[in-house]
């Protein structure tokens, strides 16, 4: 790799007057040492990147950059401009300007040594030594790394070089002064322990801002007396913090753009959630708000609530989980990109039934045959744009469970293993396999050690290349067809599926569905139900399970609103109003709608929605009722076959909840006060020396 830059990349007389004028200037100079090949198709991915955000930071700085497959090589062109440019930052135009121009495939070693001069932007000296420069080759130097700032020996050894980035893109680093490790021991002369925080930094390219807000936010710190880490969440990927650093922290900081991988981690803690220029721009501001919502008490959504909706938009494989956690994760993932195809998909195939029959199906194409003014062709339109949705459930569900496995490098070949899965007939057990394969092999590719001239084309050439070919060997060839003969079997098994084994599969389903309302073990039973649904001539047996799973899911929100309109007392105040919600959430088929009622009261809330739900889910079975659309709730009812029995199967089951839930609440409530009135009768006969115990009773 060549330098990053050189006495060819500085302008110290930078002209232009607009930041566009400026990104060309300096892009220019990238042109002309062959470090750019199209001007203008670089150029507009700077612009591209600037609509994002504005680049221009506090201090006088611009730093325009971008990714983009028309740089050959990590390159940092420098501009100073005494007329000053304006790149939007808060305190106005910026003298220092530095274009960074990152290939699209830049591997971590070229990232890490941007990163590294991000931090570095972020530090006085450094600056003040850049706009003293009166030699363009003593400024590349400097930016390099090559010749020290002029600055005091202890506040120099603090700053990063360019051979020994400070938490570089793979993670943290060793953090010094008061950014050690969270469970460091104080220093001797801290009366207590120190505030500890846990902090994540992320940016939309992951490569300036991101680092920028970590040493911002560790400056910040320090000068707090707080100890601080942070997980830099940039281009090369991330490590992630230790778990006993996590537990050990007392608040958390998101520093973010993009969404932060694996969020769920932090769960429970105080935290204060802001924009990646924040961290920049007011670290000193966060690190005390920290402290305030700390201070009050003020936490995010329990880990177990905030794993329920994991968007799964990160790679899952936390080193430090169990196999089963992780495989659950990575499927989880998949399911949680799928769903909103099946939802839009299946919503717009109701529809179209609905208007113009289920002879729909076989209408021509509306490409080739359409009027406006005919209902038939508006119904053919929704069922065939819905149809459309559902071509893509396999691969999505595919290429992002090989995404939770092994982040951007697993989407080609798990899409691709998604796709064939779908030609072979294998469906949704193909899909399945196909993504867990996809994310295996991706894995067992970026084991292999490579050189540092193929590193910028692996993730782009090399890695998708040769684990397409694997997985599309082995779903074409090897393992494809057995999954394709299972999976038809299985479609045949339910479509024979009638008496005691329909109402046997309803009961389960039922179980599941009100198990975790909404978690895991939720959305594997939908999951299950939406699969069969997602093609476009599903079988009987799968539209009766499609409607026992949403009867199901309906059950314990309605039963917790009915339970606390007829026992109101049983209940507190804020469980009341729930209530009151949880009617509009369980008739729209949000099973989540029940989670505050069993996160107070889970030993009786959980076992009776088990309960209802199962109830529902075997009634529903047993009247034959069949569902098309994969949600909706009551909004879909005409949609349903047998609408009335299915209404009564909810029904059922949500009286059963709720008159479980009321009756166990109120054993609880004569057990309370028998307990209470024994305690205090023992109290009053100790006389006044019990005046304690009478006291604790009351409490």
């Amino acid at each position: 790799m060549s330098e990053l830059i050189t006495a060819d990349l500085v302008d110290l007389d930078l002209s232009a007057d607009t930041k566009e004028a400026a990104a060309r200037s300096l892009a220019e100079r990238m042109v002309a040492t062959g470090r750019v090949t199209d001007l203008d198709g670089f150029l507009a991915d700077v612009a591209a990147r600037e609509e994002q955000m504005p680049t221009g930071l506090d201090g006088g700085i611009g730093i325009p950059h971008c990714r983009s497959e028309h740089v050959t090589e990590p390159t940092l062109a420098f501009g100073r401009s005494a007329p000053r440019i304006d790149f939007g930052a808060p305190d106005g135009p910026a003298d220092l300007i530095f274009l960074i121009a990152a290939p699209a495939g830049a591997d971590s070693d070229h990232l890490t040594i941007l990163s590294s001069l991000a931090r570095s932007l972020m530090n006085a000296e450094f600056t003040g030594a850049l706009r003293a420069a009166d030699d363009p080759a003593r400024a590349a130097a400097l930016i390099r790394g090559d010749e020290e700032p002029s600055a005091a020996p202890d506040s120099a050894a603090n700053e990063p070089s360019a051979e020994e980035p400070k938490d570089a893109a793979n993670g943290p680093a060793e953090p010094t002064g008061a950014s050690e490790a969270v469970g460091a021991a104080p220093a001797p002369a801290a009366a207590a322990a120190p505030f500890r925080i846990v902090a994540v930094t992320s940016c939309p390219t992951g490569i300036a801002h991101t680092y920028m807000a970590a040493e911002s936010l560790e400056n910040a710190a320090r000068e707090a007396g707080v100890e601080l880490v942070v997980e830099t969440q940039g281009s090369a990927g991330f490590e992630k913090l230790p778990a006993a650093t996590i537990a050990a922290a007392d608040a958390v900081i998101f520093a973010h753009d993009v969404e932060v991988r694996d969020k769920e981690r932090f769960a429970g803690k105080p935290t204060v959630d802001v924009g990646v220029k924040a961290g920049i721009n007011r670290p000193a501001e966060l690190v005390a708000e920290a402290r305030d919502k700390a201070a009050r008490g003020e936490t995010s959504a329990p880990a177990d609530a905030a794993d329920d909706t994991s968007d799964g938009s990160a790679p899952m494989d936390a080193g430090g989980d169990h196999f089963g956690t992780r495989l659950r994760k990575w499927l989880m993932t998949g399911v949680s990109y799928m769903v909103p195809f099946v939802a839009a998909g299946g919503l717009l195939i109701a529809l179209a039934f609905a208007i113009g029959g289920y002879e729909i199906a076989n209408a021509k194409s509306v490409a080739d045959h359409f009027v406006w003014t005919e209902t038939a062709s508006w119904a053919a339109l929704l069922f065939q744009i819905g149809g459309a949705a559902f071509t893509f459930l396999v691969p999505v569900l595919a290429g992002y469970i090989a995404y939770g496995m092994a982040d951007r490098p697993g989407l080609v070949p798990g899409f691709v293993g998604g796709f064939i899965a779908t030609t072979i007939k294998a469906g949704f057990l193909g899909g399945l396999a196909a993504g867990l394969i996809a994310g295996a092999v991706v894995m067992g590719i970026q084991r292999f050690k490579v050189p540092a001239a193929l590193r910028g084309i692996m993730p782009v050439v090399v890695i998708p290349l040769i684990s397409s070919a694997i997985v599309g060997f082995l779903m074409f060839v090897v393992i494809g067809k057995p999954i394709a003969s299972a999976q038809g079997a299985m479609t045949d098994w339910l479509n024979g599926l009638s008496g005691a084994n329909a109402i046997g599969l309803g009961v389960i389903l039922g179980l599941m569905m009100c198990f975790d309302l909404g978690g895991p073990v939720n959305k594997v039973a939908y999951a299950f139900a939406t699969g069969g649904i997602a093609v476009s001539n599903p079988s009987d047996g799968s539209l009766k399970i499609m409607a026992a799973v949403m009867a199901a899911g309906m059950v314990p929100p309605l039963a917790m609103a009915l339970a606390t309109t007829v026992r109101g007392k049983l209940f507190t105040k804020t469980e009341r109003d729930n209530g009151k919600a949880a009617w509009v959430l369980g008739a729209s088929f949000i099973s989540e709608g029940a989670i505050p009622f069993a996160a107070a009261d889970p030993l009786r809330v959980i076992p009776s929605s088990m309960v209802g739900g199962a109830i529902t889910g075997a009634l529903s079975m047993a009247f034959g009722c069949t569902l098309r659309a994969p949600h909706g709730g009551i909004f879909v009812v005409p949609l349903i076959g047998q609408p009335f029995l299915y209404l009564l199967a909810i029904v059922a089951g949500t009286a059963v909840t709720a008159g479980l839930v009321v009756f166990l609440k109120g054993l609880r409530k004569k057990s309370e006060a028998g307990a209470t009135a024994t305690a205090g009768g023992d109290a009053s006969a100790k006389g006044a020396a019990g005046d304690e115990e009478k006291v604790a009773v009351a409490v």
